[in-house]
């Protein structure tokens, strides 16, 4: 640890207290506690730390070493070079929250950029600064909805086709509350008209994903009217990369939209750090958890950023606060909003078109072979789809493996009534050819 104290700074310190030295600070705990050593290896050079480092990484496997059609919640896309540019400056590099924040123009015009972009996409009127994945934003969203109702309301409905760790963290997130979660047990083959059924004047937010853990895509405009003819809200989370082809959830009458940003220009990193996304109307700005970044106009008419709301614990809401939440993730919204600027609006157009028609083109040959279905093969989807096969997942995922191919998310780790059934992905990253070697490993695999 690096101490910027003298020897003489140090003394007028102890003076000041009545001690004689820093050690004495500790007469309080018992001698064999006290000043433990680690048992450290010996230094080592720079060089030779290097190469230690080097080595420890070569075990790891990524997406660049294998074919991969792993998505479920996290997904291989191509990142332009000019997001780690952008990131790698030592003006941003190190920081996630401007603890000053009219200091930190840079950094609060970033926000005020991703905010805007955040909008754009999902349809609302006002986005946070971002919070730390897509799970927290979900589970930030029930509780921006209690809120909003001065917590008069008692029910949560969750759909059963959010993911399911989302799903997790909200049940964590609510455990010692007193709101009862519905919804998780509906059968998953039914759509929305299934959470219609539960609705009453005590429900508080209805919660669905857009597209569904399992690629499937509905149209929430039913869903939404019902939820509000009963005063409830209704809260879509969504992967951020499919907004650029299909309807923005605020066109079907979301009232906040929450999502995973990982797929807009953040590499897969053993799960993190990733990006919440959270935008609302701007009725329900005061709910809004985390902060909000303004733009304005100083005393010579320049233009500048404030922090121009913090609805959070350390500031003067306290125990009164919607969120606990106060650090944005920053470095990973800078990266979605060099992302989307680079893209521009036909470049993620294209990106979610080359999914979109990868992942059809995928499902038609895998479904062409004996043995292989597609599960709820009524239902349209985005760039991922579940697929029942002959034998059961973990097994075919192992000899995929062996052949250099990632294949699909088991989904009976989750579902256990989806036996031999895969989740696969396919982005802009997957070409013609990976494809057609996945379904020739499927056909052998299949007969084997």
């Amino acid at each position: 640890m690096f101490i910027p104290h003298t020897d003489a700074d140090r003394k007028a310190m102890l003076d000041t207290i009545g001690e004689k030295s820093i050690e004495s600070l500790f007469d309080g705990v018992p001698n064999q506690y006290r000043f433990p050593k680690l048992k450290l290896a010996p230094a080592l050079s720079e060089m030779e730390a290097l190469a230690e480092l080097k080595t420890i990484a070569a075990a790891n496997d990524t997406a660049e070493d294998f074919v991969s059609f792993l998505g479920a919640g996290a997904y291989h896309h191509y990142i332009p070079a000019g997001v780690d540019a952008v990131l790698r400056r030592g003006e941003f590099y190190t920081s996630y929250t401007p603890y000053q924040p009219e200091v930190s123009q840079g950094t609060l015009q970033a926000i005020f950029e991703y905010q805007s972009l955040m909008v754009s996409l999902t349809g609302m009127e006002v986005s946070n600064a971002s919070h730390y994945d897509g799970a927290t934003a979900l589970a930030e969203a029930v509780n921006m909805a209690r809120a909003i109702q001065r917590g008069k309301r008692s029910k949560v409905i969750l759909s059963p086709g959010i993911h399911p760790q989302y799903r997790e963290v909200v049940n964590t997130y609510e455990r010692s509350s007193a709101l009862e979660i519905l919804g998780e047990n509906v059968d998953l083959a039914k759509g929305p008209e299934a959470l219609i059924d539960l609705l009453d004047e005590n429900t508080s937010i209805v919660c669905v994903a857009y597209p569904d853990f399992f690629g499937r895509i509905y149209d929430y405009s039913e869903l939404a009217k019902a939820v509000h003819d009963v005063g409830a809200l209704l809260a879509v989370s969504v992967n951020p990369l499919s907004l650029g082809l299909l309807k923005a959830p605020g066109d079907f009458g979301a009232d906040i939209v929450t999502g995973e940003g990982q797929p807009l220009g953040i590499p897969l990193s053993f799960g993190g750090p990733y990006l919440g996304i959270l935008t609302t109307k701007e009725d329900h700005v005061r709910s809004l958890a985390g902060r909000l970044v303004g733009e304005t106009h100083d005393d010579r008419g320049q233009r500048g950023y404030v922090l121009t709301l913090s609805t959070r614990e350390q500031h003067i809401r306290r125990e009164r606060a919607s969120s606990n939440i106060c650090t944005n993730q920053g470095l990973m919204m800078l990266a979605a909003t060099a992302y989307v600027s680079l893209m521009g609006k036909s470049g993620m157009r294209d990106v979610a078109e080359h999914c979109y028609q990868k992942a059809h083109y995928a499902a038609e040959q895998i479904v062409a072979l004996p043995g292989y279905e597609l599960l709820w093969s009524d239902r349209p989807f985005f760039h991922e789809f579940a697929i029942q096969g002959p034998k059961p997942a973990a097994e075919l995922n192992e000899a995929l493996l062996a052949e250099g191919v990632v294949g699909g998310y088991d989904l009976s780790q989750e579902y256990p009534d989806l036996t031999n059934s895969n989740l696969y992905a396919f982005t802009e990253m997957n070409s013609r050819d990976e494809i057609d070697f996945l379904v020739s490993l499927l056909a052998e695999l299949g007969n084997a």
